[in-house]
């Protein structure tokens, strides 16, 4: 990688011939940043689910909605974040006081860990408490690191955006790994009788909480030096100091927002929160209320902006195309967010986990998807540019419409192989590693050329707040995956449970026999459901089921998205 970075001449101007290989050191230090806060935020997640149903005796329908509404509240601050940055305190600020947050937050999972044993209503208190420290930390950090990267670089390269945010991208996968590997280590332990150790959730808290902190010291102390514009002054500074040299010629440098609008847009948001809360009927507070106002933002807020009276007919255009990817990528994330809720409880559950002899922690298994993509990150970026060189890069739309395809053929491999399975066979580890390596190549396709299509697309004044909305389709794609990881149907786990009390789950829920109410009880009590879930309708009976959901899903939008792509292309007005 060092070899990549350049310095520049004592004019202050990069040479010709490096002008086309070089990457800023700036965005190095972006990467490490990145890279540990993601260590904080992906190791934490992989033992999430785990400890909400092992340690404070959650259901698993319950703590995949409680994984959903996390990550997708994760994603909605970023709205707040940019609209703060940008009008008041700066990326920069922005990001020392994100990371901060997440720190504390991170700690305090860490207390609730420790005192579960004790003090279960005190555990839950500090759960909440911590997952609401973190996703304000996460929304202040996440639009403004990302918003910083496309301004590492003159006018003239915004061609290696691509190539940059897919570098920038292996550092977030980097540290994905390493959380992903060192908190389940230490923190999702189990004895050689397979019993879990519930104690030990704690230690994989408290090294997330010790990663953020490194992560924002690294910021800290670098980014005068590195994180600077092609002209060497600060990025990212309080927004009184930005000077107008950093905009495209004649580009306005401040939104416009109508009273009008901003009355229309509260209105719609309300009306919006109704009718999303009247479809996604029940009775979960997150289902019903977190779920609601993701949706109802990220509509609220594209309208917003594309309202704004300064706009040109391209640079309104160029919008709506973001707004049109942002759409699909809804369905990725639905379907690839699936790893820390449903696909490790089938790992913990339904699955043979032995690795070359090592019987692999459940929650570690997702690690391949951070490893593959350190793997295959490099490789990529090269693909991209010899393409380029060619003239025959796909436009960004393409490459994350092969995303897509890409996962519905994960999710239609893995369905084949539980097919037969029944209710006592497990799973070959193999078959999720597969899936997690073909989701992987998926993702290098959608979400790093979606960071970078939005940075090319974004008149300058609504950079953050634009890569705010983006953030907030990874918000809906997470509330709905929230949503398909609670239909999980009975894992074999569950019906050894049933059988051991004395009950014949499968004849339960084939609506053979009709359990009685001490029977339900029992079965309550035990964290297993008498009835399968239902989506759109559909009753799903086991996991082949299931997982034909994704693939319908992500195949359906694939196959639009490639449908679009011309007509996006011409909104892109030479953008590619």
């Amino acid at each position: 990688m060092e070899a990549d970075i350049q310095t520049e001449s004592g004019t202050g101007v990069m040479a010709p011939i490096k002008e086309k290989t070089a990457h800023p050191k700036g965005l190095w230090v972006l990467f490490g940043t990145e890279m540990w806060e993601r260590f904080n935020f992906y190791g934490m997640r992989a033992i999430l689910t785990l400890f909400l149903v092992n340690s404070l005796l959650m259901k698993e329908e319950d703590s995949s909605l409680i994984y959903g509404g996390f990550l997708s509240l994760c994603y909605l601050t970023p709205m707040l974040g940019g609209f703060i940055s940008d009008r008041f305190f700066g990326n920069r600020n922005c990001i020392l006081l994100g990371g901060s947050m997440m720190a504390i937050g991170q700690l305090l999972l860490f207390f609730s860990a420790s005192v579960f044993g004790t003090n279960i209503g005190l555990a839950t208190t500090l759960l909440w408490v911590a997952l609401g420290i973190i996703i304000f930390g996460n929304g202040f950090f996440k639009p403004n690191i990302s918003s910083m990267v496309g301004s590492l670089y003159p006018k003239q390269e915004k061609s290696k955006l691509d190539s940059a945010f897919t570098i920038f991208y292996m550092g977030i996968n980097l540290g994905a790994f390493l959380g992903q590997f060192i908190c389940p280590i230490i923190g999702d332990v189990k004895d050689s009788d397979g019993t879990r150790d519930i104690h030990a959730f704690k230690w994989g808290f408290l090294a997330a909480s010790i990663a953020m902190v490194l992560g924002t010291v690294v910021f800290y102390f670098l980014k005068n030096k590195y994180v600077v514009t092609p002209e060497g002054k600060p990025l990212g500074d309080l927004p009184s100091k930005n000077d107008a040299s950093h905009y495209e010629e004649g580009e306005a440098q401040k939104a416009v927002f109508s009273t009008k609008a901003l009355v229309l847009s509260v209105v719609s948001f309300i009306a919006l929160f109704f009718v999303f809360r009247f479809l996604l009927d029940g009775h979960n507070f997150i289902k019903t209320i977190i779920y609601p106002i993701i949706y109802a933002s990220g509509i609220t807020l594209a309208g917003l902006i594309i309202s704004d009276t300064s706009l040109t007919k391209v640079e309104r255009q160029r919008i709506i195309v973001i707004y049109i990817v942002s759409f699909f990528v809804i369905f990725f994330w639905a379907a690839f967010e699936q790893a820390g809720s449903s696909l490790t409880f089938i790992a913990d559950n339904q699955t043979d986990r032995n690795f070359f002899g090592w019987n692999m922690p459940p929650s570690m298994v997702q690690i391949f998807n951070g490893l593959f993509v350190v793997a295959f990150a490099i490789p990529f970026s090269m693909l991209w540019d010899k393409l380029r060189a060619k003239n025959m890069e796909p436009i960004s739309p393409m490459k994350q419409a092969f995303g897509l395809a890409l996962i519905a053929i994960s999710y239609f491999i893995i369905a084949y192989n539980v097919k037969d399975l029944g209710n006592n066979g497990l799973l070959a580890i193999k078959w999720l590693i597969l899936l997690y390596l073909i989701q992987t190549a998926g993702e290098l396709c959608l979400s790093p050329i979606g960071l970078s299509l939005v940075g090319k697309l974004s008149p300058k004044r609504f950079a953050s707040l634009l890569y705010g909305v983006f953030f907030l389709s990874n918000a809906a794609g997470y509330a709905l995956a929230g949503t398909l990881g609670s239909i999980l149907p009975a894992t074999g786990d569950k019906f050894t449970k049933a059988q051991k009390l004395g009950i014949d789950l499968q004849a339960v829920l084939d609506k053979k026999i009709t359990p009685t109410a001490d029977q339900l009880a029992l079965l309550d009590k035990n964290q297993i459901s008498a009835t399968n879930p239902v989506f759109v309708g559909f009753e799903l009976h086991n996991l082949f089921e299931f997982f034909m959901v994704f693939v319908v899903l992500c195949g359906v939008a694939s196959v639009i998205l490639l449908l679009l792509t011309p007509f996006l292309k011409k909104m892109m007005h030479g953008v590619k």
